[in-house]
């Protein structure tokens, strides 16, 4: 018998399955046709009217509509089967994809934050009607986006981060609703600057919230809510297993967690049936417990303990 034992769970996992943004694309390319209508629609309202904020609500859901885009082509590239240069194929396409979202969201607000100062230090003359209707068309169709979007957009990161756009340009056509009002009420057109520079203060913690959880799957962190200390006892748990060390838990992409660990188990349970046994008790903990499929064990003899170095405890 070899030194090396490893088994992964029963039946192969295929990697080119439906990925969790895979499932949902049908609510992507509804919520992206309704954007890009809106933003047709608003871009044209802008112009005529004059107001920044209901451009910089336009700009905002054109990089929304940019990132859906994106999103539905890495959630294809993501469904490519698995190769022998990519084991685990295209799935982590989607985290880029988030990250790409994330930072136009970080352009995006930046930009929008520098002309409304510029505007706020000058006068601009703003047309309310064209303005007020390009903003409450927006909010309908904001509102319409968050409905198919809603609870989807916890499986997956890219979903998540259409999920937070939309609810951004929501609260962006608000705000342009309400400088729109404050405009034919007072005649204080600033109003419309203040409102686009509430648009780019928004849509910065919503763009640093996804960038840290893509940087978080890119970093191979512990998964969310992924207790490794709980796991390990678990696995102590089972019969037959001595110890356990060179515990490792990642994500691959959204809703696909990994992990493996070296497993010391007593010499009495070596023979086949005593290994299948452990590995079935184990990988049937790591599903049923902790929702991970995909688990690799090496079973190492308690004899063999003091020739295995550690990398990780």
């Amino acid at each position: 018998m070899g030194h090396d034992h490893s088994h992964s769970q029963g039946h192969s996992h295929d990697y080119g399955a439906s990925t969790a943004t895979g499932r949902h694309r049908r609510r992507l390319l509804l919520v992206l046709a309704i954007t890009l209508g809106v933003v047709v629609v608003q871009l044209v309202a802008g112009l005529v009217s004059g107001s920044l904020a209901l451009l910089a609500d336009a700009g905002h859901m054109f990089s929304d509509a940019a990132g859906l885009a994106i999103a539905l082509t890495a959630a294809w590239i993501a469904a490519r089967p698995a190769t022998d240069h990519r084991t685990f194929g295209y799935q982590r396409a989607e985290v880029l994809a988030a990250l790409g979202n994330a930072l136009v969201l970080i352009v995006v607000a930046v930009f929008i934050f520098i002309e409304g100062v510029r505007r706020l230090q000058g006068e601009a003359e703003v047309q309310t009607t064209p303005m007020l209707t390009g903003a409450v068309i927006g909010a309908a169709a904001n509102i319409a986006g968050l409905l198919i979007l809603h609870g989807a957009h916890r499986e997956s990161l890219n979903v998540r981060g259409a999920y937070l756009e939309v609810l951004g340009d929501l609260v962006g056509s608000l705000a342009v609703i309400v400088a729109g009002v404050v405009i034919v009420l007072t005649g204080w057109v600033q109003a419309d600057a203040l409102a686009s520079l509430a648009i780019a203060v928004f849509i910065v913690p919503r763009a640093w919230s996804l960038l840290r959880d893509v940087v978080d799957v890119l970093l191979e962190a512990t998964p969310k809510g992924m207790s490794l200390e709980t796991i390990r006892e678990h696995v102590l748990s089972a019969p037959g297993v001595v110890d356990v060390h060179d515990i490792h838990a990642w994500t691959i992409t959204s809703g696909v967690p990994v992990f493996s660990a070296h497993v010391v188990v007593d010499d009495s349970v070596l023979d086949a049936e005593g290994m299948d046994h452990v590995l079935d008790r184990l990988q049937g903990c790591l599903g049923e417990h902790f929702d991970t499929e995909h688990c690799t064990f090496q079973l190492e003899p308690a004899s063999h303990r003091e020739h295995e170095p550690e990398q990780h405890a």
